[in-house]
């Protein structure tokens, strides 16, 4: 009894329970709308979303597909890292998604202007989304401007720089960048024979486990480490921690910092595998930062828990796909996606009354005793 008393009062037991909630309320949501839309493919509409590349009863067909759920996995998985390194230390990091396009202006850019290997490529997209997650910093460091309206003016800003950018190394024919194994190979991420796993699925790369070792080790630098100490101190309170002999304004920073690097990294991760090129007629920021948030919360703001999370949202968002076009919308998943992040906002409420719930338990035992 003791111990199943410890378990329900551990919090990332909670936070599981909650994440699940929250995934079965978002699917029980999603299947009535397609229930409104059409009752008689409903069912079959919200399986293929579950089901994703599983819709293949070809057993290579299938391996194929789940390496591209995989290949876009990594870049949610590092965004994911991004909002929430950043909540953990007491801000969020809206910014992500701006972080993210500037990133990939980096990467490919000099990956097709300068033909720079993938390593520098990778190092050129950390460094710039650094440097524009270091600016919300500063401008919350030293002008106290909330880095929520920093991070959302960045985003913008970055797109229509990116496009500005990335309009010189396009295709004149079409308003997609150019393909990176036409111009220059050496900018893709190997894959050192992981294609292979996937019925050779040429996008498929070492980005997938080096983003889950990127979750493993912010894990320690939070948890485990001092400077992962002094950047939440700093975060959930400033005064106390300049009062600690702690530098505010430079933990603030660096937390943004490193914040957009993750997602400068993720960028890399996406554009420098192959599977897709920079449209420079984007008119809207890219979802996979805004799709971190919910990854992160979904995980319950726990980097190991983010990659279960990010995988999650990758698969039903790539499962939208295998829904019938001709009676539902292929956003269907993204509907869905929407869903299950309004309620996780409903996670910390959830905890709080279970955690009541168990207090009135224990005071009735107490009580009789």
């Amino acid at each position: 009894m003791n111990k199943k008393k410890n378990l329900l009062r551990n919090d990332a037991f909670q936070s599981l329970i909650a994440s699940v909630i929250c995934i079965l309320l978002g699917l029980l949501v999603g299947y009535i709308v397609l229930l409104v839309i059409n009752p008689e493919g409903a069912g079959q509409a919200i399986l293929a979303v579950l089901k994703n590349y599983l819709n293949f009863p070809s057993a290579p067909a299938a391996k194929k597909y789940l390496g591209g759920t995989l290949v876009s996995f990594a870049p949610l998985l590092m965004c994911s890292l991004s909002v929430l390194f950043a909540y953990k230390v007491g801000f969020f990091n809206i910014g992500a998604a701006g972080q993210y396009v500037v990133g990939a202006a980096a990467a490919l850019y000099t990956a097709i202007a300068f033909e720079w290997n993938w390593v520098f490529c990778t190092i050129a997209a950390i460094v710039v989304g650094l440097i524009w997650g270091a600016i919300v910093g500063l401008f919350k460091a030293y002008c106290s401007v909330n880095e929520v309206i920093s991070g959302i003016m960045l985003n913008w800003i970055g797109l229509y720089l990116t496009n500005s950018l990335l309009s010189q190394v396009k295709d004149p024919l079409t308003p997609y960048t150019y393909n990176l194994k036409d111009v220059n190979p050496s900018a893709k991420i190997p894959s050192l024979g992981l294609e292979q796993l996937f019925s050779n699925n040429q996008y498929v790369t070492i980005a997938i486990p080096m983003a889950v070792v990127m979750a493993i080790l912010i894990w320690i630098m939070l948890d485990k480490s001092r400077i992962g100490y002094e950047l939440k101190a700093t975060g959930f309170n400033k005064n106390a921690a300049k009062y600690s002999g702690m530098n505010e304004k430079k933990n603030t920073i660096m937390t943004l910092a490193i914040s957009g690097g993750l997602a400068g990294l993720g960028a890399a991760f996406q554009y420098l595998s192959g599977i897709e090129q920079w449209a420079t007629t984007q008119t809207s920021v890219p979802g996979m930062g805004f799709n971190g948030i919910a990854a992160a919360f979904l995980g319950g703001l726990s980097p190991i828990g983010t990659i279960f999370s990010s995988y999650f949202i990758q698969h039903i968002t790539n499962g939208g796909g295998y829904v019938d076009k001709m009676v539902y919308c292929s956003q269907i998943s993204d509907f869905i996606s929407a869903i299950i992040i309004y309620m996780c906002g409903f996670v910390f409420f959830f905890k709080l009354w279970l955690n009541r719930m168990l207090d009135k338990r224990d005071e009735k035992k107490g009580g009789n005793n």
